[in-house]
């Protein structure tokens, strides 16, 4: 009757993350009151907006020191006390790092019978709905346009441009090492890579682009989305999903020069989002990611870690670059 949790010991402030920022705490398991239902966690999503929650508050209140930590991943149920679940019934909840969490049965909905089950939180979770929403809506591309990805080799990246190239669009990805950089031209059918870890990245970026950008998806910010807007074309539409290079460690130097002229010459639309804006929409979405990936048309890419003891070095990975595709606990 334990209940094995990973808690946030203390802030990392303007440091990098590591292993000594968290802790691990045996609690009691908790049990479902009036209107609550007892879920217990079997996949935990990892998406470097774990380490943004810890600079203040986003789309969710601000972590602290002490808490478990948050997160969101794939849970079944054990106990309900509402009459729309019952137990073996698997749901997405915003459960934190732990085995077993208690959370208002009503915020609760059961979740479709997919297999494989990690598809839930990868192609058909908040990644696939994402780079889904993110393109299609706030980059409104055409075929023919020229698409640019940084983070291309991760959850969301790697959908995104497979996305573009069933839409008929001509895609560069922008992963770090070369080894990704064939990933995604050899296996997932991207039309070029880019190194940004190369010291050539800003001339590989111009060559892989010599007409410019239409559309970019921004994942990273910094000096990738510096050297990407300089590279857009008259009306490019820029889709800002996140900002990886400013979650971990000291805040860069300086943002992006230039861009008030920029955005008024070249006529630019830059449209933040996440992924809840678009939640009334989520049927339509899902519709065409189940019928791309039985056609062969999108490819999934999961890496899966076992143990919930490991989520830290997880994190810490994915936020380093490690993962292909998309990373998730098994716990």
């Amino acid at each position: 009757m334990t209940n094995r949790q990973i808690v946030l010991d203390r802030l990392p402030g303007g440091e990098r993350l590591a292993p000594e920022h968290f802790a691990l705490q045996t609690a009691e398991r908790p049990t479902a009151g009036p209107g609550e239902v007892l879920l217990k966690t079997r996949y935990i999503s990892l998406d470097a907006a774990n380490r943004a929650w810890m600079q203040g508050a986003t789309y969710r209140a601000a972590l602290a020191g002490g808490q478990v930590m948050a997160g969101g991943g794939l849970s079944e149920v054990v106990q309900s006390n509402v009459d729309h679940l019952k137990p073996g019934d698997l749901v997405f909840a915003d459960a934190g790092w732990q085995e077993y969490a208690v959370l208002p049965g009503k915020h609760l909905s059961k979740l479709p019978d997919l297999k494989p089950e990690t598809h839930l939180l990868s192609v058909y979770g908040v990644a696939g709905l994402t780079a889904y929403f993110g393109f299609l809506e706030c980059g409104q591309p055409k075929a023919g346009d020229t698409v640019v990805i940084s983070a291309a080799a991760g959850s969301v990246g790697s959908i995104v441009g497979q996305i573009a190239k069933i839409k008929g669009c001509r895609v560069v990805g922008i992963a770090g090492g070369e080894e990704k950089g064939r990933w995604l031209t050899d296996e997932l059918g991207f039309d070029a890579a880019v190194d940004y870890k190369s010291p050539e990245f800003k001339r590989q970026l111009r060559a892989a682009v010599p007409d410019g950008i239409d559309v970019y998806f921004d994942n990273t910010g910094g000096d990738i989305f510096e050297a990407c807007l300089f590279a857009m074309k008259n009306h490019g539409r820029i889709a800002c999903c996140g900002a990886l290079s400013s979650y971990d460690g000291a805040p860069p130097p300086h943002g992006p020069r230039g861009i008030p002229g920029l955005i008024v010459t070249k006529r630019l639309t830059l449209r933040g989002f996440v992924v809840m804006d678009f939640a009334d929409q989520n049927a339509r979405a899902l519709a065409d990611l189940q019928a791309w990936v039985a056609s062969g048309q999108l490819k999934v890419q999961e890496d899966i870690i076992d143990g919930l003891e490991n989520l830290p070095a997880a994190l810490i990975g994915l936020l380093g670059g490690e993962n292909r595709g998309k990373r998730m606990v098994r716990v």
